[in-house]
């Protein structure tokens, strides 16, 4: 069985870096909604927020990174259905990587909560302050995290099953060892 053609290493470093901050991010996220109102909240509100900024500002490199490099390419034998999948998955995913965040951004904005990427940089607000607009916002982005969380189960199946089923070595394009 041959090795597949492989992802350079910066993309494996985007990937397996961004996905462990989705990940936690997602993680974390569904911890703290959960916590009563108090100062440790709106701490912890702030270290979600400085996850989503990174996460945004890492998926800006990762996407200008893989428009100057080329995917690998697919073993031959991958059906056509299968690579269509791939293709819209992965074209799902970047825009989840972006819109998630900038959802949350503007929901924090549009809520009145400014974004101080580690508490030490002011970024601008996305929208105007506004309760409707904020509780909109907020269901966006809820919506748009959880839609983000079932597309990332969706590639890890596929993964997997290419991995252990196909048995194609899929997985090694983006192993970093």
């Amino acid at each position: 069985m041959t090795t597949p053609a492989r992802y350079s290493l910066p993309a494996i470093g985007f990937h397996w870096l961004l996905a462990a901050l989705i990940a936690g991010s997602f993680a974390f996220g569904l911890y703290m909604v959960e916590l009563p109102f108090s100062p440790a909240r709106i701490k912890q509100y702030n270290w979600h927020k400085w996850a989503g900024i990174t996460i945004l500002t890492l998926s800006a490199l990762r996407l200008l990174w893989r428009l100057g490099h080329r995917a690998p390419p697919l073993d031959s034998k991958t059906p056509a259905w299968q690579v269509k999948a791939s293709q819209t998955t992965h074209s799902l995913l970047y825009l989840l990587f972006f819109a998630a965040p900038l959802a949350g951004w503007a929901y924090s904005s549009a809520a009145g909560f400014p974004v101080v990427y580690f508490g030490l940089l002011q970024l601008p607000d996305l929208v105007p302050r506004s309760a409707d607009l904020a509780e909109a916002l907020k269901l966006t982005h809820r919506i748009l995290t959880y839609s983000l969380a079932a597309l990332v189960v969706l590639h890890v199946t596929a993964a997997l099953k290419h991995q252990w089923i196909d048995r194609d070595r899929l997985l090694a394009r983006m192993n970093p060892f």
